[in-house]
């Protein structure tokens, strides 16, 4: 009997350790669990979330942060819905986040990804159950942004906290940390002494007048792959020359941010699998400066899709040991790049010292004249070369249409008249000069309201990044020509695809899914155009709330949102204002403008500069 009743008391016993190691293990699970996957996707909820409290610069102290309503629009019915208090702030870890290009997301969904093909720097959006819903914040110590043009050689040291780029290329002067700023010499891996004496040489090797590379308003619209800090593209400005810098978001991850903050157009890309986001045509001359990129893969299939994006007649300065170094390695790649680009047509314009310049042809005589079954092939009649988002890259030559043939050319005239001159692909689109003309002059006739209605809040170094989140033709960009800005125009992909004409006119630009992250770091544009956007998501079913917290993601703190659009949508807009910490600064309808819809409005906003506990010390 003892025995049976001690055999009992043992088991007992032991079920209650059982138990107790049972919940200590439920216990340590869901705590490191959840600070595990505090960068998970799966972890959006209040485990990435913190509150704003009483650093929140001229904030609601009482604000409940949890409180989120899921809604698109609705309010065409007149509901008033619930105003929420706030959004939830992002963990601080988030502070740099680009959800489309979120790499702890891509290891998450376990996607097989070929890395050797780069995919794993392509776009892979979350799904919207996976989606932050939140703020993101600002690093500890952030400052508005310097001014451009100082903003191109000097940068806040605390608004992009990553020093690693200055020790790695010390020896090559991309940038140097110097107090509480992190300075840009002007450098790069092949131009130590400086972009734009790297610029007159290239220049000088092509013959133009006084060493200036825009060849007297011929090139405009230049392409810089594998840029770094972009000071190549930010030192051609001055020369009238727009380039579009294109990095990955790599190990050297914060190259565009970098760009971006400068004050240097600038866009997070890779080529690697899909086509980059261009229209065929789109640049005078592209450039690669150690850009580490492997040309000779799949068939040239890298060098043909810049061969895609290069007009007729366009350039490519390639700056390389395999252009000049003489081991062995360097002299193969060379003999095959030279026999590679000789069979697509593409002939040396120039050669010295590290930089070879080889030039693409005006027609397609060339392509014509080449023996049967020559390698790389033209590609089928029915492979539409402006076709790019989410097609897949082919190693193939795009040859031009008989129009064009028959011009041998881009037939475009030089900057600045082709601003304003009706480009030659308008008739793509049915449109008439007449067309390209009235819509030249009404958003001109736009522009001067805006800066009407902003003109108590802006001086003339306030803008410097500016976005029209759906351009159509290029002219709110054209009518800022006068002010010293730039501004990325993207065009959406399922509208009509005039990011062509966009080019066409000097301008720079991508194409993008506005129910999709942008690629861009957080806090990088100062103004954003948003021309029936809003109202464009709605049509596809897409979420207002998301599209909001999107735009608040990539506007710089103190900068502007320019909506424009139907009623309904600027009171849905108007709902979230304190939710998202913007403030209304003024509006208009559409009697000030009889070439707008009848319930068409402007809406202007400005972000506030809020900061959370954790980042309001070193804060003018």
């Amino acid at each position: 009997m003892m025995r049976g009743r001690s055999d009992g008391a043992q088991k007992k016993r032991l079920w209650t350790f059982v138990g107790i190691g049972a919940v200590l293990v439920v216990f340590l699970y869901m705590y490191f669990g959840s600070k595990s996957g505090g960068e998970s996707a799966l972890e959006y909820g209040s485990r990435s979330l913190r509150k704003l409290g009483s650093s929140y610069l001229g904030g609601d102290d009482n604000s409940d942060l949890s409180s989120r309503q899921e809604e698109k629009f609705g309010l065409e019915d007149g509901d008033g819905g619930i105003v929420p208090k706030s959004f939830p702030v992002c963990d601080d870890r988030h502070s740099e986040l680009i959800p489309c290009l979120d790499r702890h997301l891509i290891y998450q969904m376990r996607l097989k990804l070929d890395l050797s093909l780069m995919e794993h720097y392509e776009r892979h959006c979350p799904l919207p159950e996976r989606r932050f819903n939140c703020l993101i914040p600002p690093p500890p110590g952030y400052k508005v942004p310097i001014k451009w043009p100082r903003s191109r050689d000097e940068v806040w040291k605390l608004n992009i906290p990553h020093t690693h780029l200055a020790n790695e290329k010390s020896d090559q002067n991309w940038m140097v940390v110097k107090g509480d700023k992190i300075v840009f010499p002007g450098g790069g891996t092949h131009f130590h002494y400086g972009a734009d004496k790297y610029i007159a040489l290239i220049a000088n090797m092509l013959n133009f007048t006084n060493d200036n590379l825009n060849d007297e308003g011929r090139i405009r619209t230049v392409f810089d792959v594998g840029c770094g800090v972009a000071s190549f593209g930010g030192y051609l400005l001055s020369s009238d020359i727009i380039a579009m810098s294109l990095a990955p978001n790599d190990v050297h991850q914060n190259q565009i941010q970098f760009a971006l903050e400068r004050g240097i157009p600038a866009y997070l890309g890779v080529l690697g699998t899909k086509r980059l986001p261009y229209p065929s045509r789109s640049f005078e001359f592209s450039h690669c400066s150690r850009c580490r990129i492997d040309w000779l893969q799949r068939d040239g299939i890298l060098l043909l899709e810049l061969d895609r994006v290069l007009r007729p007649g366009g350039y490519f300065a390639y700056s390389s040991p395999e252009a000049y170094a003489q081991d062995e390695e360097d002299l193969r790649i060379w003999r095959e790049m030279s026999t590679l680009v000789e069979r697509m047509c593409w002939r040396i314009a120039a050669k010295k010292n590290q930089t070879v310049i080889w030039q693409k042809p005006l027609n397609n005589d060339c392509y014509m004249e080449r023996p049967p079954g020559t390698q790389p092939p033209l590609c089928r009649s029915d492979n539409d070369p402006d076709a790019v988002w989410g097609v897949n890259m082919e190693a193939c030559i795009t040859p031009y249409s008989e129009h064009d043939h028959k011009v041998g050319g881009s037939g475009l005239v030089p900057w600045p008249a082709r601003l304003s001159s009706p480009p030659p692909r308008l008739a793509d689109f049915g449109y008439s000069n007449e067309m390209f003309e009235k819509d030249t002059e009404t958003w001109r006739q736009r522009v001067d309201q805006y800066w009407s209605l902003l003109s108590s809040k802006i001086s003339s170094d306030t803008l410097r990044n500016i976005m029209d989140m759906k351009a159509n033709l290029g002219s709110f960009a054209a009518a800022l020509k006068d002010k010293n800005v730039w501004v990325m125009n993207v065009v959406p992909k399922d509208g009509p695809n005039t990011l062509k004409i966009v080019y066409d006119r000097g301008l720079i630009g991508t194409t993008h899914d506005w129910c999709e992250a942008f690629s861009t770091y957080p806090r990088t544009y100062d103004l954003l155009h948003a021309w029936t956007v809003f109202s464009d998501a709605e049509k596809k079913g897409c979420s207002g709330e998301d599209l909001l917290l999107e735009i608040d993601r990539i506007l710089r703190p103190t900068g502007f949102v320019i909506i424009r659009d139907k009623q309904h949508v600027i009171e849905f807009v108007k709902k979230h204002l304190s939710a998202l910490h913007w403030e209304a600064v003024g509006s208009t309808d559409s009697t000030s403008d009889p070439e707008q819809d009848n319930d068409e409005v402007v809406f202007v906003v400005q972000k506030k500069l809020w900061l959370t506990s954790g980042s309001i010390r070193d804060t003018e």
